[in-house]
């Protein structure tokens, strides 16, 4: 994207003017505009070229363009690529392998990434459909505070597929995965700085004591 005309390089015989603190000053001729622009020690600057007459607004220019770069590199710091993570079941899965599935979607879904559910179909098992659906309605009630369902159950050839979508943003679940980490170092920490507890001293037996002294 090509910078705004600034100062000299508009071109114009007149410019809306706005003010440093976004004051409408009204429409006055570009000469006008440079001298009050020259008089704080500010730009002028064209901020809607295609406006009849343009808009210009008197500010520090360097100034813009350095909070302008900053808001663009937070931007792409806090950018997340959406990532698809994969479970594959079958419709007959029993209780243990189930609960080990439904760990890895928990997971998956706290680290802010979608989850494709796929229900592999074989044989026979092809003719009941209605226990992939089953058991896709049961994960997605399962895991409801985490995920919400993106992409209702479908059959696709031998296979049915769920796409479960996280509640949280990968950029929060993110920001909250470094809470807890930082939260566990600053108890550790605080628990090696913690003066430990004196041992209690045993007291001599009254008998013992009475010997040492009669020697």
């Amino acid at each position: 994207m090509s910078e705004p005309r600034i100062n000299d390089r508009i071109r114009v015989p007149e410019v809306r003017l706005v003010g440093p603190n976004g004051e409408q000053v009204g429409i006055v001729r570009v000469e006008d505009a440079l001298r009050l622009a020259a008089e704080a020690d500010l730009d002028l600057v064209e901020v809607a070229p295609m406006a009849k007459p343009p808009v210009a607004k008197l500010m520090d220019f360097g100034k813009y363009k350095y909070e302008a770069a900053m808001k663009a590199r937070e931007a792409r710091k806090n950018q997340v690529n959406t990532v698809i993570k994969e479970i594959k079941l079958r419709p007959k899965i029993d209780p243990h392998d189930y609960a080990t599935k439904k760990g890895h979607v928990v997971r998956f879904l706290n680290g802010g990434d979608k989850v494709k559910v796929t229900i592999m179909f074989r044989g026979r098992e092809q003719s009941r459909p209605e226990l992939g659906f089953r058991l896709l309605q049961k994960l997605a009630e399962d895991v409801v505070e985490l995920g919400t369902v993106e992409s209702a159950p479908k059959q696709d050839g031998r296979n049915m597929i769920m796409v479960l979508a996280p509640t949280k943003k990968k950029s929060e679940a993110r920001a909250e995965q470094r809470r807890k980490k930082d939260d566990a170092a600053n108890a550790a920490q605080a628990s090696a700085a913690a003066p430990a507890e004196e041992a209690p001293v045993a007291e001599a037996p009254a008998e013992q004591s009475e010997a040492v002294a009669a020697e």
